[in-house]
């Protein structure tokens, strides 16, 4: 019933657009570690936390548990095609009224006996034929979906494991920015105390001076603002491992380097893509569970049949149960027909049929924004890295600048503002040499997240079209 499932056909480019820049990155030659992408970082507190986090995540769990109930209900599926049969028996004793018709007219016999027991014991089947394929497409559709579960549970652990590097990444990048906020307050506050003492001395106006005193402010406003960022990202850190928030406060309190952007390649480009990316096969699974029903919702035009039968003993007295006048049997064959219902199931076709529809958009708009997720990862990583190179050069200038001007201000040349204006600048420019190489890393995790790395899919079994059944991934 149904037309036949045929995977969707996309049309993907030969190359990214991003892909030539980041495979032109230095160190970028050759494949890429794409399974265990976050040890490539070199930090190993990085790798450790991820996989505590792949361990004890409480939303893989959640995922893990929806693959146990869709694997139930395929086989839920698979039974609804075989028979099903059933033994059952009774013993029971009936005491007879004598106010009822049935036991006035049994006092009329002096023999009548008011108490009866009875025994029975039988053996039935039943069994309805799958003549149109219903059942069948059901059971596609079980299959499917249970398919389409267990790919929503790897794509949930890809996630896991970028949204942990990637807050690991922040909060190494927020402590270095809070370590030079800190340093950028005291040096405006030994500007505010210079200009105050030109003040009291009738050398500095005390526009000059409020104007230091709000930039000091402002400076030293950052701090609890980077605290507070800090905080949140330590506490959805641990909420990522399966931890109450604070849990790693201790682990992560000692001083770290920003974990450098690793090797990352393109992975067979956009054709790769739909085998490697769980969302899409998950995707791809639900628009053949749709599809499959259509086909079971086609077959409620057919009749219904079904085979039942019974084999047992029933007797009054418990001697004679095996005894041969005291055997019962029965055949049925029976038939449904929803002959007079067309209507209601031209409905349900139709409604089985929009849901294909949607899940077909589904399945494509999935497949774009797979590509989008790889361009922009890719255009992150190499701007970011760019940027965080010249902002380093930037950096090394201005703090030979700064050895300057210190010397200058020892000889005598330059005044002590022109000196700490130059460690202000220096300090912005060091502020965002550390946003940038933060970006540039967590570009990193994004191009291994967007490119669906996390796991091998060649260690699953593959079943039609882009399906796949959990192999090791879901343990």
């Amino acid at each position: 019933m149904g037309s036949r499932y045929v995977v969707p056909v996309t049309s993907a480019p030969a190359t990214y657009v991003g892909g030539a820049a980041v495979e032109a990155r230095p160190g970028s030659a050759g494949a890429a570690d794409m399974v265990s992408w976050w040890r490539t970082f070199g930090d190993p507190v990085l790798a450790g936390l991820v996989e505590r986090a792949l361990a004890q995540n409480l939303d893989l769990q959640q995922a893990r548990a929806r693959v146990i109930q869709a694997r139930a209900a395929l086989k839920g599926a698979n039974a609804a095609l075989l028979p099903s049969g059933q033994i059952n028996g009774q013993v029971g004793e009936i005491y007879q009224s004598l106010e009822t018709p049935i036991g006035r007219i049994g006092s009329a016999f002096s023999q009548f006996e008011r108490s009866t027991e009875t025994y029975e014991a039988n053996l039935g089947a039943s069994w309805e034929l799958d003549v149109f394929g219903g059942r069948d497409a059901a059971r596609d559709a079980a299959r499917a979906d249970w398919e389409a579960s267990a790919a929503s549970a790897v794509a949930a652990r890809l996630t896991v494991a970028a949204q942990t590097a990637d807050t690991y990444i922040l909060v190494r990048a927020l402590q270095a920015r809070l370590d030079v906020a800190r340093a950028q307050a005291a040096t405006q506050q030994r500007l505010v105390d210079l200009i105050a003492l030109q003040y009291r001395k009738g050398i500095a106006a005390e526009l000059q001076l409020r104007q230091a005193e709000g930039a000091s402010a402002q400076v030293r406003a950052s701090v609890p603002a980077l605290q507070n960022e800090l905080d949140i990202a330590m506490n959805a850190l641990d909420v990522l491992v399966g931890v109450q928030p604070g849990s790693s406060r201790a682990q992560l309190a000692g001083p770290a380097a920003i974990p450098s952007p690793p090797k990352v390649s393109t992975a067979g480009g956009p054709a790769a893509l739909l085998r490697r990316r769980p969302d899409i096969i998950a995707a791809e699974r639900t628009l053949a569970a749709s599809n499959a029903r259509i086909g079971a919702a086609v077959s409620e035009y057919y009749p219904k049949f079904s085979l039942s039968g019974l084999l047992g003993t029933a007797t009054t007295a418990a001697g004679g149960l095996f005894g041969g006048n005291a055997t019962q049997a029965n055949g049925v064959l029976g038939l449904r027909w929803r002959l007079f219902d067309f209507g209601r199931v031209d409905a349900e076709i139709k409604a089985a049929k929009g849901r294909n529809a949607e899940a077909l958009a589904a399945y494509r708009l999935t497949v774009l924004r797979a590509s989008r997720d790889v361009e922009d990862a890719f255009s992150t990583l190499v701007q970011q890295e760019a940027r965080a190179a010249m902002l380093t050069q930037g950096e090394l200038s201005l703090t030979r600048a700064r050895a300057t001007s210190d010397t200058a201000y020892r000889g005598g040349v330059i005044s002590l503002i022109e000196v700490l204006d130059a460690d202000r600048r220096l300090l912005e420019t060091r502020d965002g040499a550390i946003q940038a190489r933060a970006a540039a890393s967590r570009g990193a995790v994004a191009s291994f997240r967007a490119l669906g790395g996390g796991w091998d899919p060649s260690q699953v079994a593959m079943s039609t079209g882009t399906g796949m059944m959990l192999a090791s991934q879901n343990k």
